[in-house]
């Protein structure tokens, strides 16, 4: 058997999908024998997140490092670059695996500089969409995918969580020159299990950030659209936190919704899950939502945008699936799942083939391959 690793994931923020990604392959990761480790922001995340850290905790031998890292590239990084790397240093992993685009930068630049110090690591990069959002033709994304294009140099493994990824980022930023894998997201067998409706349950549920990416506001169109077309007040929820809450709350007053949709903070997945039987997506980008294979994995009906990989989780010619940023077409979906019999169940994927295909088992395992495969190469680049 190898040698166990010093595993440390580093990434921005300790919400929403990367979070649960990490905390998936770290747990899988420890209890498959090595030591595991988190770096991450310390400006965000509340309540809900402490919580998640605390189930997290007993399988990170490495530990928890939280330094304020910040959304947007600043002088701010030079001093997080510094304090990284005195951490890093003293935790002597083998393995640096930065996820999205601040935990990608932390992780090669680092691992690199140590590896000027004659130190054998890894370096490893998981985009989950981050720059792959921006668009080609902005002085914006021009500047991060030439950024992207750089560190290559700085990678010994790329990981894509769904094809989607893998094609945009060779549209956006060219085809890899270093080695590079599809490993699916992939959720624990605990998640598989049916989680019923509540008797005081509302038609809709929007669970997720609050912000303009993951469209709250499109969520909150669509619902009044969908009142009208079946002429009849209807009810919902958004659950979540994030920088947009006061403006979403302010556009449902400003459309005489208040009453009609509720608000409530994050918390945990299978506690939201009950207060609906649909589960709606509205994100204008994404990559491969977590969001969508827990709902499917819990027995909900899911109403998504055809964006990113979620039509790889949904099927490509899904009746679920509503053209992206298009209020209209989600409204369509949402009159249908509702006023159609037995709609969610025709159209929602095999359970079956969700577990074969999105398993966190299988997604550490391929993970952990892949470490081994760079350190017993020796790559260098």
């Amino acid at each position: 058997m190898a040698k166990p690793l010093r595993i440390l994931h580093c990434f921005r923020s300790p919400v929403g999908g990367v979070f649960r990604h990490v905390r998936d392959l770290a747990e899988e990761q420890s209890k498959a024998g090595h030591e595991v480790g988190i770096l991450c922001d310390s400006l965000t995340g509340g309540e809900h997140e402490d919580h998640l850290f605390d189930d997290i905790l007993p399988f990170l031998a490495l530990g928890v490092v939280r330094l304020p890292i910040r959304r947007q590239i600043s002088l701010s990084d030079a001093s997080t670059l510094w304090n990284s790397y005195r951490k890093i240093k003293s935790l002597r992993p083998d393995v640096l695996h930065g996820h999205g685009a601040k935990g990608g930068l932390l992780a090669r630049v680092l691992g690199s500089i140590l590896r000027v110090n004659r130190y054998r690591i890894a370096r490893l990069y998981t985009a989950h969409g981050g720059s792959l959002h921006f668009s080609r033709g902005s002085l914006q994304g021009l500047l991060v995918h030439s950024l992207e294009r750089m560190l290559e140099f700085l990678t010994d493994g790329l990981i894509f969580i769904c094809d989607f990824e893998r094609l945009a980022y060779e549209k956006k930023i060219g085809k890899p020159r270093t080695r590079s894998v599809l490993i699916y997201n992939g959720i624990s067998e605990r998640d598989f299990r049916s989680i019923p409706t509540r008797s005081d349950s509302v038609h809709f549920v929007y669970i997720g950030m609050l912000r303009d990416l993951k469209g709250p506001d499109l969520f909150v169109e669509a619902f009044a659209k969908t009142e009208r077309r079946i002429g009849r007040p209807l009810s919902a929820l958004m659950i979540g936190d994030g920088p947009d809450r006061d403006k979403y709350h302010r556009m449902m007053i400003e459309r005489g919704l208040g009453h009609r949709i509720g608000m409530l903070p994050a918390m945990r997945v299978q506690e939201a899950f009950t207060v609906s039987q649909n589960i709606v997506v509205p994100s204008r980008a994404e990559a491969m939502p977590y969001i969508v294979l827990e709902a499917l994995a819990a027995g909900k009906t899911v109403i998504a945008s055809r964006v990113g990989g979620i039509p790889e989780a949904l099927g490509e010619n899904s009746a679920a699936l509503a053209k992206p940023e298009d209020a209209d077409d989600l409204s369509r979906v949402m009159t249908e799942a509702i006023t159609e019999q037995d709609w969610g169940n025709r159209h929602m994927p095999d359970i079956e083939t969700i577990r074969q295909k999105f398993s966190a088992p299988v997604m550490a395992r391929d993970t952990l391959q892949l470490y081994q495969n760079i350190l017993g190469s020796g790559d260098k680049h």
